[in-house]
């Protein structure tokens, strides 16, 4: 029961032609279904080559492979997902490139009590970007940020208002911080260049 179980060196060629077909034949198409699912391509790479070792590694029969594949493609997005922690609105808010510019980070701004005239303006500028940059979102997204962000209420809660699932309103959120982070690195970039 111990002794390893080894194959022929005649059964060990086709084996690894068939897999090496398998993935030449699907790595593209898997590719492509992974990258509009994930948010960046080493993510992507990673999940397909995790489809691939899994195959490598089944020792089950597979009745259709295509879907095998495609099935456990998307299981492992699922799982990165569930991973991933969601972004908080501090890593929107933060500056990321260089601690030292003229800006600081948004959230210093927000929070500066001084009634300075030049950071009046800057918080202005700030909530108008953000309010434009709300309302360019689909109605689910600004809504999953505005409950969860502005007005503080749980997942939860937002989950039996809206009725989404818990995993649906992060990946909501997730969109939002995303775009709202780009539309307010892009302000503090013209601000920057003046």
């Amino acid at each position: 029961m111990d002794a390893a179980i080894t194959l022929p060196n005649n059964m060990q060629k086709p084996i690894s032609s068939n897999i090496t077909q398998v993935v030449n034949h699907y790595s593209k198409r898997l590719l492509g279904f992974i990258r509009k699912r994930v948010g960046n391509e080493a993510d992507a790479q990673d999940i397909l080559q995790d489809v691939f070792y899994q195959f490598v590694g089944n020792t089950q029969p597979i009745e259709q492979l295509t879907a095998w594949l495609f099935r456990v493609a998307r299981n492992r997005i699922t799982d990165v997902q569930r991973k991933k922690k969601p972004l908080l609105i501090d890593d929107t808010f933060t500056a990321t490139d260089d601690e030292n510019d003229a800006l600081g980070d948004w959230k210093n701004l927000l929070l500066d009590d001084s009634n300075n005239p030049e950071t009046d303006y800057l918080r202005q500028l700030f909530w108008e970007t953000l309010h434009n940059a709300l309302n360019e979102l689909p109605e689910e997204q600004k809504q999953v940020f505005v409950l969860n962000e502005l007005e503080d209420i749980p997942y939860k809660q937002i989950a039996e208002i809206t009725g989404a699932s818990q995993s649906a309103l992060l990946s909501r959120k997730r969109y939002a911080v995303l775009h709202l982070r780009k539309r307010l690195q892009t302000l503090k970039n013209e601000l920057l260049t003046y």
